[in-house]
């Protein structure tokens, strides 16, 4: 008899019910869910694997690199260049760039384009949250230092301002 009162009391927990609730979250995206009935109560959740694959994305800017070697070649030049060229504006989180307000849109600013202080020069998304990056002054767009779609760290130069 001491086994019968084990057994009706797993049998609230209902196996198909714990894997519908689990096919919701993959099917919402959430995290996790909880249900209540009666004295019944039922919390599934699952751990997100979305930082391992952020963290996949940190090699893209070992591709920059190379880049940098060329310029480490001729290390007169590139002081030179870079204070001739304008204001480094940078990156003032991790995230992706995006260059114009929608795909099929006109970009926010292209190179030549007079800003005025506070125009939107591009956004960075971070946590599904659009972030407009704006110009600190009033100046001529001289160079985009990222593409659109890119990975950019905090700090990372975006735009060169004139």
């Amino acid at each position: 008899m001491a086994t019968n009162p084990k057994a009706p009391a797993a049998d609230p927990i209902d196996a198909r019910l714990v894997r519908k609730l689990a096919d919701i979250l993959t099917d919402t995206g959430l995290s996790e869910i909880e249900v209540e009935h009666g004295t019944l109560k039922i919390r599934v959740a699952k751990t997100l694997t979305a930082a391992p694959v952020t963290y996949a994305a940190a090699p893209a800017p070992v591709t920059q690199a190379p880049a940098a070697a060329p310029v480490a070649t001729a290390p007169a030049e590139a002081p030179v260049a870079a204070a001739r060229r304008g204001e480094e504006i940078k990156s003032p989180m991790v995230g992706t760039v995006y260059l114009q307000p929608q795909p099929e849109s006109p970009a926010f600013v292209k190179v030549g384009d007079s800003v005025a202080a506070g125009q939107t020069l591009m956004i960075i998304e971070a946590m599904k949250t659009m972030n407009p990056i704006p110009a600190p002054r009033a100046g001529k767009v001289v160079e985009i230092l990222v593409g659109d779609g890119q990975p950019v760290e905090f700090g990372e130069a975006l735009v060169l301002i004139e």
